[in-house]
């Protein structure tokens, strides 16, 4: 079977290149090993499609090629984005900056990017897995029952996070197959994991803290609410900071994770407060006068940790006691061993070189005619919709450069 065009992947950067490579007037096919398209946009924004973000910064968008990044979204950003939705009949909210459709669902985005697809006559051919690519004048895809031909070919088939949503990580071997470098691929926007026993006893906390990372030499900075686990740490600002420790513990680094449990209070306020209570409450535990400023799993925690008995009298604690205490929810410290696994990752970290790839067309520089889009390159962004944008953005451009052939 011949089109002019065939995309393999039918998620955000697949359909969002379908629709421009179609305004070319050249056929469009869609190659999907799903049931349905867009199944991995359908869950995310909790199922109510964080497309992109009203503040883009630099730093949102990560890779080994920043220039390349910065390059693709001057192109084709979020007010192109934005048009780009409206032109479907998509309206937009913003929640402190993080847009979603006025409709919270989901479902809205796959519905007007298929509505756009079928009115101009692409057509999408699901459960259909590309096993291996030849290219002689044109591209041959072999799948499980056929072959497919094709004068272009867009590569947007995702990267590994998320295999029951599509991304199984075949994208990757089949860029391969055609030559391209692959930056080793790792879950990124996920938990980290410790082999600390302490985490049992503390399981289910959540806490507004401040977060710093080391690793591979370098310190990262986060801040928001995090939850203890059974065994590690999970929340925004740790999937923030997970792919530098992914990084690093792949490269069999040391990963080291601070905590600042009380951003907003100072030591010395801190001090205050527990000496205060010393002497107003001194028939109490000396347990129970840290107990009305945290949580008392961590409060025991930290006592066991420091060497303090929890049940002295609260008179009993002195000056060194409560310094060492405070000291440890200060800088409470977790040794990161492992990161969860790729079902558990938002996003993939890794991926074609973008070194290998133009940054005004996508189409690689080895191979004519050889596009790329979406995850499946070496850019994944932070938490806040610009995964998605780098979709939206790197889809677009893949299909405008169909209009030069």
């Amino acid at each position: 079977m011949y089109s002019d065009v065939i995309i393999i992947g039918a998620g955000a950067a697949g359909l969002t290149a379908g629709i421009y490579a179609a305004k070319s007037g050249r056929s469009v096919l869609i190659l999907d090993h799903m049931k349905k398209p867009g199944k991995k946009i359908l869950v995310t924004g909790n199922g109510k499609c964080n497309l992109s973000n009203q503040l883009q910064p630099a730093d949102a968008y990560r890779g080994m090629d920043p220039d390349f990044i910065k390059s693709t979204l001057s192109r084709f950003g979020l007010i192109e984005t934005l048009a780009f939705f409206k032109n479907l009949g998509i309206c937009t909210k913003s929640k402190n900056g993080y847009l979603y459709p006025l409709s919270e669902q989901a479902s809205s985005i796959t519905e007007a990017l298929c509505d756009e697809l079928n009115h101009a006559g692409v057509k999408i051919h699901t459960e259909i897995h590309v096993s291996h690519i030849y290219k002689n004048n044109f591209f041959t895809l072999q799948t499980q029952n056929s072959e497919y031909t094709c004068e272009s070919l867009i590569i947007a088939a995702g990267g590994c996070a998320a295999s029951k949503q599509g991304s199984d990580g075949s994208g990757f071997s089949l860029a391969k197959e055609l030559g391209h470098n692959i930056i080793t691929p790792l879950p990124a926007l996920v938990s980290l994991i410790s082999d600390d026993k302490r985490f049992k006893v503390i399981s289910g906390v959540r806490r507004e803290v401040k977060a710093v990372l080391l690793a591979g030499g370098h310190e990262y900075k986060e801040a928001g609410e995090i939850i203890f686990t059974d065994n590690g740490i999970s929340g925004i600002p740790v999937m923030q900071l997970s792919r530098f420790a992914s990084q690093s513990l792949f490269e069999n680094k040391k990963v080291i994770m601070t905590l600042d449990l009380f951003p907003d209070n100072s030591f010395d306020e801190l001090f205050h407060m527990i000496w205060l209570q010393r002497k107003n409450n001194p028939g109490k535990t000396a347990e129970n006068l840290f107990r009305g400023i945290c949580n008392h799993k961590l409060v025991y925690l930290a006592f066991l940790e420091c060497g303090t008995a929890p049940a002295i009298p609260g008179f009993s604690l002195q000056k060194d006691d409560i310094s060492k205490i405070l000291k440890y929810l200060k800088s409470f410290p977790v040794s990161i061993t492992g990161t969860g696994d790729f079902e558990q990752a938002q996003v993939t970290m890794g991926g074609v070189d973008t070194h290998e790839v133009s940054a005004k067309t996508m189409e690689s520089k080895l191979i004519s005619n050889l596009y790329f889009a979406g995850e499946i390159l070496d850019v994944d962004g932070t938490c806040g919709g610009y995964n998605l944008q780098w979709a939206w953005s790197s889809g677009a451009i893949a299909g405008m450069s169909q209009n030069r052939k």
